[in-house]
């Protein structure tokens, strides 16, 4: 079969990687798919700037050049952001062409109106590299555990932040230390807040969960919570209590319905997750059939990223080689109920400052009873300054509950400060 035309939408860190793994592995993918990839345009915004790397295609400047080519059968969304790259998308998906992005931010926003367009002009819309870099998790969930129900979808995906908690760890830095060794090192943007906020997590764990679940899951749906709060401190109690925190983004299917957040949890140490460090990614699911598996890898980076990028271009490929298309589109069918946070039941851990006298830990035992909160333990182990901390392990309660009995506490004279509260995940603390 003669050659399959591609265009690339920004040549920028993903762009270049995909044009050498195109390049390097072009006679083994070659015989994959049955004929030739070929990149023939490369869309650019400054051709001065374009990265030193070695093609034959057209470099050109306006979109229209690869939309009127009848010739570009693929293109490959590279650019980032939602704007122009969604019109882009969805202009392309219209004139009959095939999308693969990896491009979080607007499948996560714009993935209905994607999806819908390419059903409607019978092409591909493929995103393997919008979660988890490298790793495959968004084919395994639409193809290779399609067979079950999926109930819990739990992971770490975002490397920025699993880096500084490793360092937090490991290397006992505090967190402004580690933020900018991190953005030093290229790991945090100037700007970090969609990584250390939590936000590049909750769209992550928007299309897992849409998938995973097949119901529509939006951004606005999950509730987002970042590790800006986390210490020292709090590192070092994890630790002495057989944990380690890590920023999880945790989706879960149940007879209420579905619940989706990005939060720090404590995590126990024997947790498969608990051992995933640096800049890696990994993705803990479960199914009624499966049982549990682990998708474990480079979450970003040029090469990790393209080779997924790579992949869904084969695939798309492929696909154009046998004439078929629209095999697996939206699986979002099913109408399922979003429940809030404050419904979802974990235990906690809770670090106060109180005031150091006869009578303070029943009176704080006593708040927290009022609230139908249970303690598991107590520990206190240091003073500061006149007051003494206390660090409390709860059983199994609702966030609501916990909520309303922190209220309470910081309305006691004898409560000084709240240090911090973190849910326990995965703990054997019914």
């Amino acid at each position: 079969m003669s050659a399959i035309s591609i265009a690339l939408l920004g040549c920028g860190t993903v762009g270049t990687g995909v044009i050498k793994v195109l390049e390097k592995n072009a006679h083994s993918i070659e015989k994959k798919v049955g004929a030739p990839i070929v990149v023939k345009k490369v869309l650019v915004r400054n051709p001065d700037k374009l990265r030193n790397v070695a093609t034959n295609a057209t470099i050109v400047t306006s979109f229209d050049e690869i939309l009127n080519d009848p010739e570009i059968k693929i293109v490959a969304e590279l650019m980032g952001g939602e704007t122009p790259a969604k019109d882009y998308m969805l202009a392309a998906l219209k004139a009959g062409k095939h999308v693969v992005t990896a491009n979080k931010d607007v499948v996560a926003k714009h993935g209905r109106e994607l999806f819908e367009a390419a059903e409607s002009s019978h092409v591909d819309f493929l995103f393997e590299a919008s979660v988890g870099g490298g790793i495959p998790i968004i084919r395994p969930l639409k193809q290779c555990l399609a067979a079950n129900q999926i109930s819990e979808i739990m992971g770490i995906v975002n490397g920025t932040t699993n880096y500084m908690l490793t360092k937090m760890t490991n290397e006992h830095m505090d967190y402004n230390d580690v933020l900018a060794e991190a953005q030093a090192k290229g790991y945090a943007e100037s700007d970090p807040t969609a990584d250390v906020g939590g936000f590049d997590a909750a769209r992550k764990i928007a299309i897992l969960a849409s998938i995973g679940f097949g119901a529509r899951v939006t951004l606005d749906d999950v509730y987002t919570e970042g590790i800006t709060n986390i210490t020292i401190e709090d590192i070092e109690y994890a630790r002495e209590l057989g944990f380690v925190i890590k920023l999880l983004a945790i989706a879960k299917h149940d007879d209420r319905g579905i619940n989706v957040r990005v939060h720090p949890a404590f995590l126990p140490c024997t947790h498969p997750l608990a051992a995933v460090n640096d800049v890696f990614n990994a993705i803990f699911v479960k199914g009624d059939a499966v049982g549990e598996t682990m998708f474990y890898g480079r979450g970003a980076g040029e090469l990790p990223t393209a080779s997924a990028v790579t992949a869904d271009i084969i695939d798309v490929a492929r696909d154009i080689r046998h004439n078929v298309s629209s095999r697996i589109l939206c699986t979002c069918f099913e109408q399922t109920h979003i429940y809030p946070v404050t419904k979802t039941e974990s235990p906690y851990y809770i670090r106060l400052l109180v005031e150091d006298k006869p009578g303070v830990l029943a009176a704080i035992a006593g708040a927290f009873g009022a609230q139908q909160v249970s303690l598991h333990s107590v520990i206190q182990k240091r003073k500061v300054e006149h007051c003494t901390e206390l660090v409390l392990l709860t059983y199994r309660v609702s966030n609501e509950n916990i909520r309303l009995a922190m209220n309470t506490l910081l309305g006691m004279s004898v409560v000084s400060k709240v240090g911090n509260v973190i849910r326990v995940e995965a703990a054997q603390i019914s």
